[in-house]
C-alpha cells in the first residue's frame, strides 16, 4: 500500500530521459516558494545531466511529511530518492540514509557552516546535505531604539532594562499596547528551541551533551529560566505563553513590541509594502547570557539526504550535490531569500542587494547551537516534550527554574535508561 500511495503521488517528470539516463525521485516542501525553486533547480540539474527528475507531493505540514517518509522507509520503498528532511530528523532517520561523505569532492564539505554539518553527521556518517538553515534572531524597532537613545543590547539583562524603559515612555505618550518584548512562550517545539537559545547563551549547556550526558539540571540554566520568568507580565505580555512564531510577529509587526524573537522569515513580512514598520525594524543576534555567556541561536533548516532505498544512489546523490552547491545556494537566496549554508555566500554583492539582511547574519550562523536530536534519536520528541513542559510551567509561575529543572532530570534520566539513548 505504501508504494502505491507513493506512486500516485509522483507528478511530473523533467525532461525525457535518453538511453543511459535514469530516472530519480525527489520529496521537496510544498510550501511557499519552497516547491517552485525546487522544481527549477531540479530542472536546471536533469536539463545539464539528461536524466530524469520525478518529484513526490508531500503534505503542507512538517508532522504529516515526517509520517510519510517514516512509512515509506519502514517499508523500505525506493519511490523516494532524495528527501528534504528537517533539520532534527537526522538523528531520527539515519538509519534509512546513505552516508554521502564518499561523494563529495576535497574541501567540499568545509564550505558550509560547522554546527550543521556536525548536526548532520551521525555516527560518523555524513547522512544530510544542508540546503538552507534558520537560526533565531533579535528583531528591534530601530526608531524607538534611536528615539529614546538606546543601543541594540548585547546582554539579556540590558534587553530587559532597554524593554522596560521603553515600554514605559511609550505608554506614557498614549500607545497602552505596547510591550517591551515578545517570543514563542508556547508550550510547544518553538519552546524548546527559545529556551535552549536562552539556556546556552548563558552557558547552562545543550539539555543534553554530544556524549548523550543530560546537562540541563545546572545553576546557569536555571538562572537563564527564571530571568525570563521575571519577564512575563512585566515586559513580555501574559499572552506570551500562548505564543507561536505567528502571535509573536502579530504583536511586533503591529507596532506594540520593541524586541522580538523570531526567525528570518519575518524579515519579508515586517517590511512588506503594508506593514506598519516597514524600514522600522533592525536584525541582530541574540543577546548574550552575561559577560562570560555567549551569543547562542538554535539552529533550523533543511536538508536533502539520499533514500538507502533508492535503486540509483550515486544519481540521487549527484542531484543533491547540485541542489546544495553554491550556485543553487545563491539562487535561492536571490529569488526565494533562503539562508545560504556556505558561508562566504553572506558577502556575495547580488545576495545583499536582494536580502540586506543576510549580510547580518553571518555571525548568527556561525554561533548556532542545535537541539540534540542527533543524540537522543528517536526519543527527541519525548525529550523535547518533557524540556518545553518544564520550561513552561517555570515561566508560567508555577515553581522556580531549580525545582523544575531538578524534576526534568529525573525524567530525562528516565527516558534515557541510565544514560544510553
Amino acid at each position: 500500500m505504501t508504494r502505491i500511495l507513493a506512486v500516485a503521488a509522483l507528478t511530473i517528470g523533467i525532461g525525457a530521459a535518453p538511453a543511459g539516463a535514469e530516472s530519480v525521485s525527489i520529496a521537496c516542501s510544498a510550501l511557499g516558494k519552497e516547491s517552485e525553486l525546487c522544481r527549477s533547480g531540479a530542472e536546471a540539474w536533469a536539463s545539464q545531466t539528461g536524466n530524469e527528475v520525478r518529484f513526490v507531493a508531500t503534505p503542507n505540514s512538517e508532522t504529516d511529511r515526517f509520517a510519510l517518509y517514516l512509512q515509506m522507509m519502514a517499508a523500505q520503498s525506493p519511490d523516494i530518492d532524495v528527501f528534504q528532511i528537517d533539520i532534527i530528523w537526522p538523528g531520527l532517520v539515519a538509519s534509512h540514509l546513505v552516508d554521502l561523505t564518499p561523494y563529495l569532492p576535497q574541501g567540499l564539505k568545509e564550505q558550509h557552516f560547522p554546527s550543521i554539518i556536525e548536526n548532520n553527521t551521525v555516527d560518523g556518517q555524513l547522512v544530510a546535505m544542508p540546503w538552507f538553515v534558520d537560526a533565531g534572531l533579535l528583531y528591534y524597532r530601530k526608531d524607538l531604539l534611536e528615539r529614546h537613545g538606546a543601543a541594540v543590547p548585547k546582554q539579556w539583562s540590558d534587553l530587559g532594562a532597554t524593554a522596560e524603559k521603553i515600554q514605559a515612555a511609550e505608554r506614557d505618550a498614549g500607545n497602552d499596547r505596547m510591550w517591551g518584548f515578545v517570543f514563542q512562550g508556547r508550550a510547544y517545539e518553538g519552546l524548546t528551541v527559545n529556551a535552549l537559545e536562552w539556556i546556552a547563551s548563558f552557558g547552562g549547556g545543550t539539555i543534553v551533551d554530544g556524549d548523550g550526558k543530560i546537562t540541563v539540571n545546572n545553576p546557569r540554566a536555571a538562572s537563564a529560566l527564571d530571568l525570563v520568568a521575571g519577564w512575563v507580565g512585566k515586559i513580555a505580555p501574559e499572552g506570551v505563553l500562548s505564543y507561536t512564531e505567528e502571535e509573536s510577529r502579530g504583536v511586533f509587526q503591529s507596532g506594540n513590541a520593541v524586541f522580538m524573537r523570531n526567525w528570518p522569515y519575518a524579515w519579508a513580512l515586517a517590511n512588506a509594502p503594508d506593514s506598519p514598520i516597514r524600514d522600522k525594524v533592525g536584525v541582530a543576534p541574540l543577546p548574550q547570557g552575561g559577560p562570560d555567556g555567549k551569543h547562542a541561536a538554535a539552529l533550523g533548516g533543511q536538508q536533502l539526504a539520499v533514500s538507502k532505498y533508492s535503486e540509483h544512489p550515486d544519481i540521487a546523490a549527484d542531484l543533491v550535490l547540485y541542489l546544495t552547491g553554491a550556485a543553487e545556494q545563491k539562487r535561492r537566496a536571490i529569488e526565494g531569500s533562503f539562508n545560504p549554508t556556505i558561508r562566504d555566500l553572506y558577502t556575495d554583492p547580488e545576495i545583499l542587494q536582494a536580502n540586506p539582511f543576510m549580510g547580518e547574519l553571518g555571525e548568527v550562523f556561525a554561533n548556532t547551537v542545535a537541539r540534540p536530536s542527533r543524540t537522543t534519536g528517536n526519543r527527541y520528541n519525548r525529550v523535547s516534550t518533557e524540556f518545553f513542559t518544564a520550561v513552561h510551567a517555570t515561566l508560567s509561575g508555577n515553581g522556580d527554574a531549580a525545582s523544575n529543572l531538578a524534576a526534568l532530570d529525573k525524567q530525562l534520566n528516565g527516558l534515557s535508561r541510565n544514560g544510553q539513548w
